[in-house]
């Protein structure tokens, strides 16, 4: 069985690390096989991270993804190549992503401490026809996903979603404390077992890495609150402004 952290953030949106950084972190102080860099509604981190793992050689795979902010909370687009418009309802963001031939997971479902995907606008979504997300994040060690893990457990065991582990990490300290365990080691292995809903989602014990300093928390909390808020950046992009870390 491989692991996968397929919730991480960087310096391009609210995380502290560059990309360079989480991607040494990942390759000599975790074990895993594939992750996937899911910054706000951006894509920039993915691209360099792709071309650093091609050129050094990297034991773990990337994949490309994003956390998009639709009108009813944040969702994983993973395997996507191009940008994901913001703000657009559940079903149509669904659609978008796969229509690259993305796949869709529910982060942090049904928490109130950040955007987040309720629970009857996702009854609803999956209770119609077309597009549907392939997973749900059932593991997820942040204050937004430890809020609502026990409600959120119980739930997915009646649903036909993949269950998905990430740490939704913004500090080196934090990635990998969260996974999701799938039959093989590459990102394709990994996309077959969620389309298989062949995953498992894993939550590691508290002392796993070496921990985030209240000095960390600190910063991170600086940067996603006034440096940058994640609402005027979605905004921004949205009517063709850029931005740069």
């Amino acid at each position: 069985m491989g692991t996968a952290d397929l919730h991480l953030h960087t310096a391009y949106s609210d995380g502290l690390p560059s990309v360079p950084e989480l991607l040494d972190y990942v390759e000599h102080a975790t074990g895993l096989d594939v992750i996937a860099i899911t910054d706000h509604d951006d894509l920039r981190a993915c691209a360099e991270a792709q071309e650093l793992a091609a050129r050094r050689g990297y034991r773990f795979q990337v994949v490309p993804g994003v956390e998009v902010t639709s009108s009813e909370g944040h969702l994983l687009a993973l395997f996507v190549e191009g940008p994901i418009p913001p703000w657009r309802s559940l079903a149509e963001t669904v659609a978008t992503v796969q229509a690259q031939g993305g796949l869709c997971i529910i982060p942090h479902p049904f928490s109130w401490l950040t955007q987040s995907v309720g629970q009857r606008g996702l009854e609803r979504l999956l209770s119609t026809p077309g597009p549907r997300p392939v997973g749900i994040e059932v593991a997820n060690p942040s204050p937004a996903g430890a809020v609502t893990a026990a409600r959120v457990r119980e739930w997915s065991l009646r649903q036909l979603l993949a269950e998905s582990g990430g740490s939704d990490a913004h500090f080196l300290g934090a990635v990998g404390r969260a996974c999701t365990a799938f039959p093989g080691r590459t990102a394709a292995e990994l996309r077959q077992a969620l389309l298989a809903r062949q995953t498992q989602a894993l939550l590691r014990p508290a002392g796993y890495g070496r921990g985030v300093t209240l000095g960390e928390r600190v910063r991170q909390a600086l940067r996603a609150h006034v440096l940058r808020p994640g609402l005027p950046i979605a905004l921004w992009r949205h009517y063709g402004g850029s931005l740069r870390p």
